[in-house]
């Protein structure tokens, strides 16, 4: 940083330094506390102070004083970190996957941060209902003309930014949809496996109600593993990825008896 820079820097805040430090520490992969606390012209100390309390949210994790955005258990599932991951392939596959909503459609979106990405092309899909259980979502929706928004409620949940539980559960089971768009944590062995049990009972229920449902997943979700398992992918009536799957990891999917469709590439 430039002098003048660390003379900014300075006059933050703890939440908007440690939203500095978020951003770069999910942009470097990991990032000491020596480091951060030279940047941001601040003690070692209160360097360390901020990286408990980012590691408390989840937003990073901290070990022998290194910051550090490696994907693990529920830190993968926090909001901050899945927004700023994989972007480019996130946008191919939600622009692809809304070749399959028309005019008219009830659609449902999940809380995934690739769902989120369909968002800048639906006005162009208009008159749409959209329904999603994520908070995010539900504010750039409420801006879209003819497109009408329901609100899935539940208990909020402020690592993934969107309302779960059973109420939410309940919400979704009372409607019914011609589209679901949903992604997850893990793809293997013809299965979709999420790391959370509260997140796959609204999943599940998301794919109940709908007519049609797709899943959206980045070339990522088959080289992770992830708890429990959500659905068969034959249960999907297509799985959309990035350009990025290797030739033998499309070839795996085609075999479970669904319909993959690569983001980007000439049908």
């Amino acid at each position: 940083m430039t002098e003048r820079e660390v003379d900014a820097t300075r006059t933050l805040g703890p939440e908007g330094r440690q939203s500095r430090i978020t951003d770069r520490v999910l942009s470097a992969g990991s990032v000491s506390a020596q480091e951060l606390a030279e940047d941001f012209g601040v003690s070692v100390m209160t360097i360390h102070r901020d990286l408990d309390e980012l590691q408390r949210q989840g937003v990073l994790r901290k070990s022998r004083g290194i910051a550090t955005a490696q994907p693990s258990g529920t830190f993968e599932s926090n909001v901050e970190y899945r927004a700023k991951a994989n972007v480019e392939a996130k946008r191919l596959i939600a622009q692809h996957a809304c070749r399959h909503v028309e005019p008219g459609m009830s659609v449902l979106l999940d809380d995934s941060t690739t769902a989120l990405q369909m968002l800048p092309h639906l006005a162009a899909l208009a008159p749409l209902t959209v329904a999603t259980n994520y908070l995010t979502a539900l504010v750039e929706l409420a801006k879209l003309r003819d497109v009408h928004v329901v609100a899935l409620g539940g208990g909020y949940d402020i690592q993934h930014d969107s309302f779960l539980g059973s109420t939410c559960v309940d919400a979704v089971q009372s409607m019914r949809f011609d589209a679901a768009f949903v992604s997850t944590s893990a793809v293997s062995d013809g299965y979709a496996f999420h790391q959370e049990d509260k997140i796959v009972a609204v999943k599940r229920a998301m794919v109940d109600v709908a007519a049609r449902s797709h899943l959206l997943i980045d070339h990522t979700k088959l080289t992770r593993s992830a708890l429990h398992r959500l659905l068969p992918l034959h249960r999907f009536a297509s799985v959309v990825v990035d350009p990025g799957v290797p030739a033998r990891d499309l070839a795996a999917l085609r075999e479970n008896d669904v319909l993959v469709e690569v983001a980007g590439r000439a049908e």
